[in-house]
């Protein structure tokens, strides 16, 4: 495809621009960004129409002018971090006079490829240019209109600067474009996809070139016989209201069976969101009189292990933090757990046994998010142990090379 083409020259001539130069770029794009906000609300606006408002990718899709200062702001944080470029880890000098270091670099080409979520698409821009790649954007048909005015933005401040403007590329929505951008070895050096399960999944299985997941979130909460009540309350709420359609969106609450009499507690701010809440026999039976009845419905296999991205939530009851272990060990995607409780002794016990990429002790997972962890926008959260995991930003979007310098050495 001739914009993968593109976008590799492109890539090449990143490497003669200064951080100074890359920065600029991002502060002006940020603040165009702002200036043609009508524009770009017009746009979404034609993406909304199509879309049902009761899907859960309604919410991603859409954009205010709230998210696009955000989007902004963001942008103009991640033009003022470092480079995380030419950055020298090792550095030793042999016997034989040889001085090795190693440096970090960019990768070159990124794809990525997303669905309804066009703030994607400057947090993207934004990560890759900082880290000297250039990236190809794959977006889905559901925000096309939104991606290709963010686009256009970005590519007509890139010229301004000078700058070749195929460093930001957007593919066609259609699945051809997909395949061709996960088949293209030789031209793009990683894939990442931000997105369902399904699309991860895909992605996994089709591409012939290497992938970084940013995995799905079944994310849990579990409300320790020492939890705080008023914490647990305030950390249930936002865990699940506060962005339904993210993936660090709380899926399922644990709780020991020792509290459960502080369950309609925990669980009173969620009705006023209309959260519908699959619980098993005993939290129902504490729930029952104290929750909406046409919000509480019966758990089933089906109700853990479950992504909901909706208003929607699963509680299990456990005798003990171990079973609550077990639990999230069987249902969980390696994603963010968290504990709430005042015991420390059951917190290293948690932060130690919970295999997933964030673990929080008394703070709702909704942080698990590269701003709030003052990284920049992220340009997703891996839940794989290879290269990266957790919220990925710009040291995650470099690689590395040995360069060796010398006076003649030669192998014996």
């Amino acid at each position: 495809m001739e914009q993968i083409k593109q976008a590799v020259q492109a890539s090449l001539t990143l490497l003669d621009c200064s951080d100074k130069q890359i920065s600029r770029v991002l502060t002006e794009a940020a603040g165009a960004l702002i200036l043609r906000q009508a524009e770009v609300l017009e746009a979404n606006r034609l993406d909304l129409e199509r879309m049902n408002p009761d899907d859960p990718k309604y919410d991603r899709l859409k954009l205010t002018e709230k998210r696009i200062e955000d989007m902004a702001g963001d942008m103009k944080q991640v033009a003022s971090l470092p480079s995380p470029l030419w950055k020298t880890g090792l550095d030793t000098i042999r016997p034989n006079g040889m001085r090795i270091r190693k440096v970090t670099v960019p990768f070159g080409v990124i794809g990525i490829i997303y669905e309804a979520r066009p703030n994607v698409t400057f947090d993207v821009f934004s990560l890759c240019l900082k880290s000297g790649n250039a990236c190809v954007l794959k977006g889905g048909s559901d925000a096309d209109h939104s991606n290709r005015i963010l686009v256009h933005i970005l590519q007509e401040t890139l010229e301004k600067n000078g700058m070749n403007p195929f460093v930001c590329t957007l593919l066609p929505p259609g699945r051809e474009a997909t395949k061709t951008l996960l088949q293209a070895v030789g031209s793009v050096d990683l894939i990442i996809p931000r997105g369902s399960s399904a699309l991860i999944n895909y992605v996994r299985e089709q591409a012939l070139i290497p992938v970084i997941e940013t995995g799905a979130g079944i994310c849990h909460t579990y409300f320790d016989k020492d939890g705080d009540v008023e914490k647990g309350r305030a950390i249930v709420n936002n865990a699940k209201t506060r962005r339904v359609s993210v993936c660090n969106a709380l899926d399922c609450l644990i709780i020991h069976r020792d509290r459960l009499g502080d369950l309609p507690c925990l669980c009173s701010a969620l009705s006023g969101s209309k959260v519908v809440i699959c619980a098993d026999e005993p939290a129902m039976d504490a729930l029952s009189g104290h929750y909406p009845a046409n919000l509480l419905q019966p758990a089933t296999p089906e109700s853990y292990g479950t992504e909901f991205l909706d208003y929607k939530m699963s509680i299990r009851t456990v005798a003990s933090i171990d079973e609550a272990l077990e639990h999230i060990a069987m249902y969980g995607s390696k994603h963010s757990e968290s504990i709430i409780s005042e015991s420390s002794e059951a917190i290293r016990l948690f932060e130690r046994k919970v295999d997933a990429a964030c673990v929080y002790a008394n703070v709702s997972t909704a942080f698990t998010d590269g701003a709030q962890f003052g990284f920049g926008a992220e340009i997703g959260i891996s839940t794989q142990k290879l290269h990266a995991r957790g919220p990925m930003a710009l040291p995650e979007l470099t690689t590395s090379k040995y360069i060796i310098d010398g006076d003649g050495q030669i192998r014996e």
